[in-house]
């Protein structure tokens, strides 16, 4: 199931962009504002506006496989890489379609959350 006005559920499904990866139920392209040396974004096929939008094990397992090549072709494993999911506006998520960060090539430093 895909969502007609989303912008992931497009490229994911080849409508538009350029996959660096995919499988059956997973797709990966680099993002258009790149937050590191690497940053490769993972969407489901499937339409999911977050984590916990009714998403089956298949699904993830898909995503973790796209992760896993993404790692591999950018050869990021050895350096060390960081995998991010934000979930609502006040977590960042700026489209409202489930979707892992996998940033890395550099020295990503230490995860800091702001305090309010």
């Amino acid at each position: 199931m895909s969502d007609t006005d989303c912008i992931f559920c497009k490229i994911a499904a080849g409508e538009m962009g350029e996959l660096i990866y995919e499988n059956e139920r997973a797709a990966a392209f680099h993002d258009v504002s790149p937050q590191a040396a690497v940053h490769v974004l993972v969407v489901p096929k499937s339409h999911h506006d977050n984590i916990c939008d009714g998403v089956d094990g298949d699904t993830l397992a898909a995503m973790v496989d796209a992760v896993q090549a993404v790692v591999e072709q950018t050869q990021i494993a050895q350096s060390g890489y960081r995998v991010i999911t934000n979930t609502g506006a006040d977590a960042g998520q700026a489209v409202a379609h489930l979707h892992w960060h996998v940033l890395g090539g550099q020295n990503l430093g230490p995860l800091v959350v702001p305090e309010h």
